[in-house]
C-alpha cells in the first residue's frame, strides 16, 4: 500500500490504518544491516507516513559479518539483446543450458615460477578442480531429461598444489573398464590399455559410456599423488531414444581407510555414525558395537562388530562359558575388549561431513566411572548412549551429535533374561512300511462245509 509509495498523497494515507510491508531488510543472513522501518500515524492532519532507518542486529551466532562477492546477494541487471550482440548472446544463451561460472575459478596461466604456481593454483572446499585447459567436469541432469557437462566437480579439502596445473601435471589413468551387455551382464576386461572406441554393428551400438567413477587419490598435506578413471560401455539399440549414464566423483587420503560421509551437513537416518582418533592416522572410522553370530559364542565373536546406524537403537550379545579355572581379572579384560573391540574410537563427527581438519567439529567420548573400589569388577554390558539435537534452520535442520557418553562403573543396566530352549530329540527317520490289516470277523464252524 502507501507506506513505501512515494506517489500516495495525504488523502490516499487517510484509505489505510497499518502497512502491509512494516519492515524491509536485505539478506536475513548478514549480521548488521540497516533496516527501513515503515509506519502510517493516522491521528495527525492531515495523516502521514512515518519512515526510519535502523540499525537490524541479527541474533543468530551464525551470520554473515562481510560479503566479498556482492553478486551473491542480488541479481544482475540482464544484458538486453541489440542487433551489435545478439549472435554473441545467442552463442553463449543459445543451447538448452549454459554456464554461469564466475570469474574466480578461471585459471591463471601468468604464473611461471613454481613457487608463485603454488599460491594461484590454491584449491579451496568446494571449489571446482582445474584440468590443463578448463575445468574436471560430471555430466549432470537438467531440467528435462538430456545431461549438461556445464558442472565442474568441486574439491573436498583445502589443497596447496593444483590438480591438473600447467607446470604440476598428474594424467588420469584407466583403472578399469567394464563391458556391459545388452541383457545387463558385465565383464571385467583383462587390459584396461586399449582404448575403445563406440562402434555400430547391425542394429545395434557397442561401448557407449554408462558410467565413469573417477577417483583422487592425496597425502596429508594436499598433494596429489594419483587420479584414476573407471568405465562401464555397454552395447544399447541403435533406436533407443535415450541412455541412462551416472558419473561419480570419490576422494581418498593415502594410507586410510575411507569412510563415506553420513550427510551434508546433518546426519541422515540409517547412516553409519562416523567415528575416529584424530590425533593419528586413524581419522577415518566408524563407531561399532559388538555383532551377534549364529552361535552366539563371545570368544569367537571378537573380530565381529557392526556400525552404529545413526538414528537406530540396536542390541547385541552372545554367550560366555565360564569355568571354575578362570581367574577374575584376565577375565573382566577379555570381556572389555570383547564390548569395545580392538580400538574404541576417541571422537565422534558432530556432523555428518566433519572434516578431520576441524577439530571442533568432533565430539570427545565421554567415559563415566566410579569412584568405588572392589576386587574385581567384571564388564557385563555395554550401554552407547548418543545425545543429538536439530540445528540450522527451522526449514531445513540438521542432525548435530552433541554428545557420547559410555557408563563403565558399577551402576548399569544389566539384562536379566529367561529363557526357554527347545531342543529336537527326534530320532532320524527312517524308511518302513505299515501293517497288514487283521479281519476280526466271526463265522459258523461249517461256513466253508464241504470244501474243508
Amino acid at each position: 500500500n502507501c507506506c513505501c509509495d512515494p506517489d500516495c498523497s495525504a488523502a490516499d494515507f487517510s484509505l489505510f490504518t497499518t502497512c502491509s510491508v512494516p519492515i524491509v531488510t536485505g539478506d536475513s543472513r548478514l549480521c548488521s544491516q540497516k533496516a527501513a522501518i515503515y509506519s502510517l500515524d493516522t491521528e495527525a492532519n492531515p495523516p502521514e507516513r512515518v519512515f526510519k532507518l535502523v540499525d537490524h542486529i541479527n541474533p543468530s551466532v551464525f551470520c554473515i559479518h562481510a560479503t566479498n562477492y556482492e553478486q551473491a546477494l542480488s541479481f544482475s541487471s540482464p544484458e538486453i539483446p541489440t542487433a551489435e550482440n545478439f549472435d554473441q548472446l545467442l552463442r553463449k544463451y543459445g543451447s538448452a543450458t549454459f554456464s554461469a561460472e564466475p570469474d574466480n575459478w578461471s585459471m591463471n596461466s601468468d604464473a611461471s615460477d613454481p613457487s608463485d604456481a603454488n599460491e594461484s593454483y590454491r584449491y579451496e572446499y568446494g571449489v571446482p578442480i582445474q584440468t590443463v585447459d578448463a575445468f574436471l567436469r560430471l555430466p549432470s541432469p537438467v531440467v528435462s531429461s538430456w545431461c549438461s557437462d556445464a558442472n565442474p566437480a568441486g574439491w573436498k579439502m583445502h589443497l596447496n598444489s593444483s590438480l591438473f596445473a600447467v607446470e604440476y601435471s598428474v594424467n588420469i589413468t584407466v583403472r578399469s573398464i567394464v563391458i556391459q551387455s545388452l541383457n545387463g551382464m558385465q565383464t571385467l576386461l583383462n587390459s584396461s590399455d586399449v582404448l575403445r572406441h563406440p562402434m555400430v554393428l547391425n542394429e545395434l551400438c557397442t561401448n557407449i559410456v554408462l558410467g565413469v567413477s573417477y577417483h583422487i587419490t592425496y597425502t596429508d598435506t594436499g598433494e596429489i599423488i594419483e587420479a584414476a578413471a573407471s568405465f562401464v560401455l555397454g552395447t544399447v539399440n541403435k533406436e533407443a531414444l535415450s541412455i541412462q549414464q551416472s558419473f561419480e566423483i570419490s576422494f581418498t587420503q593415502v594410507n586410510t581407510n575411507p569412510v563415506p560421509f553420513s550427510g551434508n551437513p546433518g546426519y541422515v537416518v540409517g547412516l553409519a555414525v562416523r567415528a575416529g582418533i584424530i590425533q593419528n592416522t586413524n581419522k577415518y572410522s566408524q563407531l561399532t558395537i559388538l555383532q551377534s553370530t549364529a552361535n552366539q559364542d563371545c570368544l569367537t565373536a571378537q573380530e565381529a562388530r557392526t556400525p552404529v546406524l545413526f538414528g537406530y537403537n540396536m542390541i547385541s550379545g552372545c554367550k560366555l562359558r565360564i569355568t571354575a579355572a578362570m581367574n577374575c581379572q584376565p577375565l573382566a579384560q577379555i570381556l572389555l575388549d570383547l564390548l569395545m573391540g580392538q580400538s574404541f574410537p576417541e571422537y565422534v563427527a558432530s556432523f555428518g561431513n566433519s572434516q578431520a581438519q576441524d577439530v571442533l567439529d568432533w565430539v570427545p567420548i565421554t567415559h563415566l566411572r566410579t569412584s568405588e573400589q572392589s576386587s574385581c569388577q567384571i564388564p557385563v554390558a555395554l550401554e552407547i548412549e548418543v545425545k543429538w539435537t536439530k540445528y540450522g534452520s527451522l526449514v531445513n535442520p540438521q542432525a548435530r551429535i552433541v554428545n557420547v557418553t559410555l557408563p563403565l562403573g558399577r551402576e548399569r543396566t544389566i539384562p536379566i533374561t529367561s529363557s526357554v530352549v527347545f531342543t529336537d530329540i527326534s530320532s532320524p527317520a527312517e524308511p518302513g512300511y505299515k501293517a497288514w490289516p487283521t479281519i476280526n470277523a466271526k463265522l459258523p464252524h461249517d461256513f466253508f462245509f464241504p470244501f474243508v
